[in-house]
């Protein structure tokens, strides 16, 4: 049910920001940016726990100091051990982290609600929401569910 609220919610923020585009010419240039790579990856369940970092890079350059790392639970949210930058490319944003071996990860970057879009382009467009879930491998290999 969860699944289902949360993707229409996004779909109807994708649709909104679709209808900002400007005169409906749709170019990378007018419409928001999307997350083209994440590290680690969304769905891997074999993930290092000994990964410092997390990154995500958007289709265009971003605002500087600009993010929305958000999360669904405490349990699911890795402990950072640092603050969020953005590589020289402008468009990588890395967020030091401290996983735990066996454990699933949720991190929503900008919400799908729209309440928190601070991942933005250099033109002040809120990047559409992203949910990125990942599991960390236990010692013995791979990731247990949790």
């Amino acid at each position: 049910m969860l699944n289902r609220y949360a993707m229409t919610i996004g779909l109807l923020v994708l649709l909104q920001t679709l209808a900002h585009a400007q005169h409906g010419e749709y170019t990378v240039a007018t419409l928001p940016p999307v997350v083209v790579k994440t590290v680690p990856q969304a769905g891997d369940i074999k993930v290092d726990p000994n990964i410092t970092e997390i990154r995500v890079t958007y289709s265009k350059r971003m605002e500087d100091g600009s993010w929305s790392w958000g999360q669904i639970s405490d349990d699911t949210m890795p402990k950072t051990t640092g603050k969020p930058r953005y590589l020289a490319d402008g468009k990588t944003c890395v967020l030091p982290v401290k996983l735990e071996p066996g454990h699933t990860y949720v991190l929503q970057l900008n919400s799908l609600t729209g309440k928190f879009a601070n991942f933005k382009d250099r033109q002040k467009r809120p990047a559409v929401a992203y949910l990125l879930v990942f599991q960390t491998r236990t010692t013995g290999g791979t990731a247990a569910a949790k």
